[in-house]
């Protein structure tokens, strides 16, 4: 398995003898689009619907999860820091360290009001990575506090 970091910062090292060659792990966004996101335990969690990507920065901020429903009725939609994810190449799929329950009690959206700029500023975000257990990387004094 490959843990993707935020744009694609993830370095591979290649030994080729006394020589390693660094290179990023590259993925287009379409393909990973609709890829299904696991728990450790196999059961299937849902997939990603969309990647929300910050244009200043460059970084996938979070992948929107889509969980329950049935052919996209009904479907909740759940913002997972990127982080969270680690990608498992052999199964096309995401692993997320989450049980169902805890998800279904995650803070979601649904398919008709998508989080927006005021929501972002309210904090909406933050309280996310929290739920998760990660630190968002544009709060750095937040990560260090989490790092304590």
């Amino acid at each position: 398995m490959i843990n993707i970091a935020n744009s694609y910062s993830y370095i591979n090292p290649i030994n080729e003898g006394d020589r390693v060659n660094e290179y990023p792990q590259v993925l287009s966004a379409s393909t990973m689009i609709g890829n299904k996101i696991l728990n450790p335990a196999g059961e299937q969690l849902g997939s990603i619907k969309e990647l929300m990507i910050d244009p200043d920065d460059g970084f996938i901020i979070y992948a929107v999860l889509s969980f329950g429903g049935f052919l996209g009725l009904g479907d909740k939609l759940f913002a997972i820091p990127w982080e969270a994810l680690t990608l498992d190449t052999e199964n096309h799929a995401f692993i997320l360290d989450v049980d169902k329950e805890a998800l279904k009690n995650a803070p979601g959206f649904d398919k008709d009001h998508w989080p927006d700029n005021a929501q972002y500023n309210a904090g909406w975000l933050l309280d996310i990575y929290e739920y998760y257990g990660y630190s968002p990387y544009w709060m750095p004094d937040k990560q260090e506090e989490n790092q304590e």
